[in-house]
């Protein structure tokens, strides 16, 4: 399925289900757009290198990271920063951070010790705990993330 044919996907479902029920479309619209906005944001928004890593292009290997540390994100508001660390030492303990809005953890946090399960996917990479592999973050390529905004429309 290609981006166009998802947003198309996107677009129409919402656009039935404010038919569907006029009088609730502008919290359908609003359910939709926050729902999406929690658990994703863009790879440059979400991505970056430790001062202390070499990985300074953004890309991630997929595997298991510990998390080795948890903290608020410098000047970003509602946003955790995680930096991970690859579990396994292969990948040269490849270290990078990962800022995830708050939302996307409120069911469940993530804490220092704790394994992150990184898969990368063809839309980006998905971020999920590593004892029950349910995602809580996707990191998407820019384009991906581009096409996926909001946007009103007038009936």
């Amino acid at each position: 399925m290609t981006i166009s044919n998802i947003s198309r996907a996107i677009c129409f479902l919402t656009f039935a289900g404010a038919c569907a029920l006029p009088a609730h479309a502008d919290s359908v619209a609003s359910s939709a757009s926050s729902a999406g906005s929690a658990s994703s944001a863009s790879i440059s928004d979400s991505i970056g290198g430790s001062s202390n890593s070499s990985n300074r292009d953004k890309r991630v290997a997929a595997g298991q990271y510990r998390v080795i540390d948890v903290a608020r994100a410098p000047a970003k508001a509602d946003t955790t920063r995680m930096t991970l660390r690859a579990a396994d030492g292969g990948a040269g303990s490849q270290e990078f951070y990962l800022d995830v809005p708050d939302r996307a953890l409120a069911q469940r946090a993530v804490n220092a010790g704790e394994l992150v399960q990184v898969t990368e996917r063809v839309y980006g990479y998905e971020f999920g705990y590593a004892d029950t592999q349910r995602p809580f973050f996707l990191a998407l390529q820019n384009d991906w993330y581009r096409e996926l905004g909001s946007r009103q429309v007038t009936i």
